[in-house]
């Protein structure tokens, strides 16, 4: 009798379920019909909340993950775009501070006196200025201010009594 606990092959032996499922049996509906006079309101139960099975469970867990990557995968993507245009930017930015600076350093080293006094020679036709061409005019001292034409006066604080003694005396 030992050798019943020994199994031969390469298959396991199946196990036998601790319980019994319980099949629930409805009633079958009655194709006869009933008499209209006799109606009786039957009260219907109220439908039950659908429940998903584990598989669509499964399947719609996967399909969120699916698209919370697929977001944040466009979104790194917009965000990459944008530093790859701010990186631009910034390159044109530098090139174009480089060419100001390298024109402000142009006008600079053309500004010095000899350089306008050159292409003042050049390209205007001027000459420096000699003793021969200076002119001297000679003004007559006279003072070109003209007097007022009236007299002002001007009053001092002078008291009540002081002006009563001046309209009097006609002063």
């Amino acid at each position: 009798m030992a050798y019943n606990r020994y199994q031969y092959g390469t298959s396991p032996k199946k196990l036998q379920p601790e319980y019994e499922p319980q099949i629930k049996k409805y009633p079958k509906k009655s194709t006869a019909k009933k008499s209209t006079k006799t109606k009786k309101r039957v009260k219907t139960k109220p439908k039950a909340k659908r429940k998903l099975k584990p598989e669509a469970k499964t399947m719609l867990y996967v399909a969120i993950g699916f698209m919370i990557l697929l977001a944040i995968s466009y979104r790194n993507s917009v965000i990459n775009e944008k530093f790859a245009e701010i990186k631009k930017l910034k390159s044109n930015l530098a090139t174009i501070q480089k060419e100001n600076e390298q024109l402000e350093a142009n006008i600079e080293s053309n500004l010095n006196l000899k350089t306008i006094e050159q292409s003042a020679r050049e390209s205007l036709g001027m000459q420096k200025l000699d003793n021969s061409q200076s002119v001297y005019i000679n003004l007559p001292k006279q003072d070109y201010i003209e007097p007022a034409a009236e007299e002002v006066d001007i009053e001092e604080d002078i008291s009540i009594w002081e002006k009563i003694i001046n309209f009097i005396t006609g002063k």
